[in-house]
């Protein structure tokens, strides 16, 4: 089971100047439910990856990170 860290994404904000991030919501097209998800590191479409990349002008690897959970667990398996 993998979860997201958007961490890049906020940071990608604040460098850019835009203090809320409410204000991604008319920037790039998406919704405020998209937002909360996005907000709570849960997975989101790639419609809407691709819209707020595309507002940033940037690549999907530089506003999220995939990460593995329980890798120790699953991998304990394959021994």
């Amino acid at each position: 089971m993998a979860d997201v860290d958007y961490r890049k994404l906020w940071k990608m904000l604040i460098d850019k100047g835009i203090k809320n991030k409410t204000d991604l919501i008319p920037l790039a097209d998406i919704s405020s439910n998209v937002l909360a998800k996005l907000g709570k590191g849960e997975f989101v479409s790639m419609e809407s990856m691709q819209k707020i990349c595309k507002a940033l002008n940037c690549d999907v690897g530089d506003i999220c990170v995939m990460n593995e959970k329980s890798s120790v667990e699953s991998s304990a398996g394959n021994e």
